[in-house]
Order: C-alpha cells, then sequence, then structure tokens
C-alpha cells in the first residue's frame, strides 16, 4: 500500500515539474538543462549560483520561475557601491522616538543576487548568515526569513572587469554552481 502511494505521489510531483518547466520554457528558449537543474536546487531547498556573461537569460529566469512558483520575489543588483545594511535592511530612529527596523530586500522568498561578483566581499558576505541559518541578526535581534527561502544568484566571467572573487565561504552555500552557455544558432534563431 505505501509503495502505491509513493509511486503516485512521484507521479503527481512529476507531472508539476513538467508544467513547471512547460511554463519557463515559454519564456527562456533553449537552457533545458539550466533549467532542470535550478528546479533540482529549488526542491531541494538550496541556493543556486548562475555562472555566464551578460544577456544569457539568467535574470529572466529567476524572475519567471519566482513569478511561475507565485513566489514573492525581490531583486539585489549588485554594484562596488552596496553595502550589507542596503541589503538586510536597518534601524531607524522612528517619528515615536523608537528604533524600529525596516527589512531590506533580502527579506523575500526568492532573491535575486544579480551580479554578485560585481560587490566587494563584506557586502557579500551579509548574504552568509540568511543563506545558512535562514535569519538576519541585526544587532541583538534576530529576523527568521520565510520559508520558502532560496537565493538564486547571477555571476559574470571573473576575467571580466569589475568583478570579485566570491569567499570559498560564500561559494559553499550555494548548493549547485551553474555554468551558462551561449544558446545554438538554431535557438539564437527563435529567440
Amino acid at each position: 500500500m505505501q509503495e502505491q502511494q509513493a509511486l503516485e505521489w512521484f507521479d503527481a510531483f512529476q507531472d508539476k515539474k513538467n508544467q513547471l518547466t512547460a511554463e519557463l520554457s515559454k519564456v527562456i528558449v533553449g537552457q533545458e538543462r539550466i533549467i532542470q537543474q535550478v528546479l533540482i536546487s529549488i526542491f531541494c531547498k538550496g541556493h543556486c549560483l548562475l555562472v555566464g556573461v551578460p544577456g544569457l537569460a539568467k535574470t529572466l529566469l529567476v524572475q519567471t520561475l519566482s513569478q511561475t512558483l507565485g513566489m514573492q520575489f525581490n531583486r539585489i543588483q549588485f554594484t562596488p557601491d552596496v553595502m550589507p545594511a542596503d541589503i538586510t535592511g536597518s534601524e531607524i530612529f522612528n517619528e515615536q522616538r523608537q528604533f524600529e527596523f525596516i527589512k531590506g530586500p533580502l527579506f523575500a522568498q526568492v532573491v535575486l543576487a544579480d551580479e554578485i561578483n560585481r560587490t566587494p566581499p563584506k557586502t557579500q558576505s551579509a548574504l552568509l548568515e540568511a543563506m545558512q541559518e535562514r535569519q538576519v541578526t541585526i544587532g541583538t535581534e534576530t529576523f527568521r526569513m520565510e520559508e520558502p527561502f532560496l537565493v538564486l544568484a547571477t555571476q559574470n566571467p571573473i576575467e571580466q572587469e569589475g568583478t570579485y572573487s566570491l569567499p570559498e565561504a560564500q561559494v559553499d552555500r550555494f548548493m549547485l554552481k551553474l555554468v551558462v552557455r551561449y544558446p545554438s544558432a538554431r535557438e539564437e534563431r527563435q529567440i
């Protein structure tokens, strides 16, 4: 009996995965392998790093995925001047003369850390606690991330100007590191 239930659950799961893949394929041309691997990461509650040159639909894939799943989405565009508080949030002194925490863009179910390696390591490391512990500590208070919580980051090749290497501790927080390649000539014509 349990074996039959497990088979039925697996069949239903496979159907949902196929529906999700079909929806993503309406927007993302090609990249089937990347789509499958990103879904594996999500199903395992892992974070994913997408590496490739600009213009390969990495950002579009993450946006489309979050819309298709109906999950709260925030995009953080990393640049050299982004500070840790810009992504985690900060305490402000409000009109009632009390400190109040204003959540940053890190507080979403799907966070796109766009061009993560364009910001200094200090800011990159602000993601570590959220990615590993699924919480953010500001001062003496700890704020839990809403589940599911997924960070999907894009990274430009390190040879490009204005990029920083990701620290080993940061890379370890990603379940998968996927290299996104150029589409084929046929896929380019379809795009």
